[in-house]
């Protein structure tokens, strides 16, 4: 398969020093991408800001903010068969960027903020019948009606959440603990371990999906 994944965090600036972001480490994202690499597959990772090492065979694409992963993934999403959305694109930018850098003598400052464009939502009308979509759910309460919401309206075939409030998994961790759901209803669990199996677990079933969908 050609298999384009995300991966890390975004970026949105604040002033020329400061910007809003979140504790997404790309550390999931990466694994899926070194995964599916490791399957044969051709590969192509999306990455934000992460102080991670690329796997090796991967085309790498380095984006920021929210509107750069939208292009990058615009650009490839058509010659894709599977797409893997493991980014944590921040969900807020501010309408106005200062130009200089905002001094603490000012006081706090008032900022204005603006949705960022959502991903899946404007790629969603590019998906062909024969291509996998697959999202991340990173939640911290309320997790299968927040991951079941977003299967639905994103058009996807598959959404992979994980709880983020507990300390032994998601965020910055070595570990984590995904339940997978399908457009059918079905889910499937994949207990605590180490992202590297999380992602190969993950890649089985996205795969077993795309063989479905060629016969």
């Amino acid at each position: 398969m050609k298999v384009l994944v995300t991966a890390g965090p975004t970026r949105e600036a604040i002033d020329p020093v400061r910007f809003v972001s979140n504790r997404s480490s790309g550390k999931m994202g990466y694994a899926v991408a070194a995964a599916a690499r490791r399957a044969g597959h051709d590969v192509c990772l999306v990455s934000g800001p992460v102080a991670l090492a690329p796997p090796r065979g991967v085309e790498l694409v380095r984006a920021t903010t929210a509107a750069d992963v939208l292009a990058a993934v615009k650009k490839r999403v058509r010659g894709c068969d599977l797409l893997v959305m493991a980014a944590a694109i921040a969900d807020w930018r501010p309408k106005k960027i200062a130009a200089r850098k905002l001094k603490k003598r000012a006081g706090p400052p008032r900022i204005e903020w603006v949705p960022t464009p959502d991903v899946l939502k404007e790629i969603a009308p590019l998906k062909k019948p024969a291509q996998v979509f697959c999202g991340f759910a990173a939640e911290t309460e309320r997790l299968a009606q927040e991951a079941q919401r977003k299967l639905r309206e994103k058009n996807l075939d598959a959404i992979a959440a994980n709880d983020v409030s507990k300390k032994d998994r998601g965020f910055e961790s070595d570990r984590n603990a995904l339940t997978i759901y399908f457009a059918d209803r079905r889910a499937v669990r994949v207990a605590l371990a180490t992202k590297e199996r999380c992602a190969e677990r993950l890649l089985d079933v996205l795969t077993e999906i795309f063989d479905r969908k060629k016969k």
